[in-house]
């Protein structure tokens, strides 16, 4: 044993799981006997490493017993199952299958999230049960991701495992050909995945940096594969230049800080000259994609040195070209804010309004919250006061809950100096949950 249970062992396992899933799916080509047995060899690890320590080689460790784990699974099933893990056994856990490729992709998870995005599964169901195994996402942040309801999202990832165990595919290492094929459908789940961790959807952090850099880490490796792709160059610089800002997006105590109230001396200038490199790399290439307009957006906030010095007329033309090549309503609220702002604030919230008419973002705490900042830079304080409650009864993040609150109390607090009386009984009541 190496060392001691300490509170970086829990992160570690984290990191872990993925690459202990990826060998184990290899070896025994069950997704979901694979993942059963990481989840027990999880929690073994649990129980035993703080009385016995850490192992010297933790990850080896877990992929034993995972695989001790399948063995039994195996045996229970069939002889003839029984006879070829038994002799797997014999030759060693860590023998890779017949038909792996020595090619530079040497890291599991990165292989795991190719395998993942499997041909037996449309596009959004590999996009799910990758988050699940690749970025450990549980259900209900995989279905806020994809806004739907978390039970929709369940029988998706059901679905989805039965749907490879009925297809007849084989579930193993991508050739590079395949891995091509699956390029758009990995590069979503990073791109999911550090979305995540750079605004945790649930919880009490605003961030979850293992998952952000964990994210750009295999991004990296992706690209050390693809480098000359210029998506892959366009994700990598959007993760970057958003990543810069990680440092300053929250104060002491954890609380959420907006980008224009930022103090930009924090922002990591060395990630930021990154990311503006490689998205000028990228552009010229050829096609534009969204991961690269995104990027440019990105990199026009990270070049202004001050809040006002924004070029919002080049963001907003960017979004032009985004919104007609992307479905995503998340890039059409972007659009309603960076209109408002080249525009005036009456164009951005009645874009914002059409958004509320029954579309994916109705009722959307991100909408309600866009709405009350643009009510409240019209003068509308009553309006902006209820969109900001609104906003706060529906983010499951306390962070962005509290925030929300906050701007909502001061708010209220202006409006009541400037007109006592009557403007106090149009006002919300504070305590609003809705």
């Amino acid at each position: 044993m190496a060392g001691s249970w300490d509170d970086g062992a829990e992160p570690m396992l984290r990191e872990l799981a993925p690459q202990v899933l990826g060998a184990v799916i290899r070896r025994f080509r069950d997704f979901a006997a694979a993942e059963d047995a990481v989840q027990e060899a999880l929690i073994a690890a649990v129980v035993q490493w703080p009385r016995d320590g850490v192992p010297e080689n933790p990850r080896a460790w877990l992929i034993q017993v995972a695989a001790r784990r399948m063995t039994d699974h195996q045996r229970s099933e069939s002889a003839r199952r029984r006879r070829e893990t038994d002799a797997a056994m014999h030759y060693g856990y860590l023998a890779p299958a017949p038909d792996f490729e020595p090619d530079s992709m040497q890291d599991d998870t990165l292989i795991l999230l190719f395998m993942c995005c499997h041909p037996a599964l449309t596009p959004s169901s590999a996009i799910a049960l990758t988050l699940r195994a690749v970025g450990g996402l549980t259900t209900a942040e995989i279905a806020r991701a994809f806004l739907v309801p978390e039970a929709t999202m369940a029988q998706r990832i059901s679905r989805a495992k039965q749907s490879i165990r009925s297809s007849g595919v084989p579930f193993r290492l991508p050739t590079q050909q395949e891995r091509a094929e699956r390029l758009r459908s990995a590069l979503h789940v990073l791109y999911l995945i550090f979305n995540e961790g750079y605004t945790s959807s649930d919880g009490l952090e605003l961030q979850r940096c293992e998952l952000s850099l964990e994210a750009i880490r295999l991004t990296r490796a992706v690209h050390s594969l693809l480098p000359e792709n210029a998506e892959v160059l366009g994700l990598l610089a959007l993760m970057l230049l958003t990543d810069a800002r990680r440092a300053a997006r929250t104060g002491p105590n954890g609380e959420l800080i907006p980008l224009a109230e930022q103090d930009r001396s924090l922002w990591d200038q060395g990630r930021i000259v990154e990311g503006v490199r490689l998205i000028s790399t990228a552009l010229p290439k050829g096609a534009v994609g969204p991961y690269q307009l995104q990027a440019a957006v990105a990199a026009v906030h990270d070049e202004a040195v001050r809040v006002e010095d924004t070029d919002w007329p080049q963001i907003l033309a960017l979004y032009e070209v985004l919104r007609r090549m992307s479905d995503n309503p998340m890039v059409e609220l972007n659009y309603a804010v960076a209109v408002a702002m080249v525009h005036g604030t009456a164009r951005g919230l009645a874009l914002v309004g059409a958004l509320d008419q029954g579309g994916r973002l109705a009722g959307h705490h991100r909408l309600h919250a866009v709405r009350a900042h643009l009510l409240e830079t019209a003068g509308e304080g009553p309006g902006a006061i209820e969109e900001y409650l609104l906003a706060a009864g529906r983010t499951t993040s306390q962070p962005e809950r509290n925030y929300l609150l906050t701007r909502a109390a001061r708010l209220r607090d202006a409006v009541a100096a400037r007109d006592p009386g009557p403007a106090m009984r149009r006002l919300p009541r504070l305590d609003h949950s809705d």
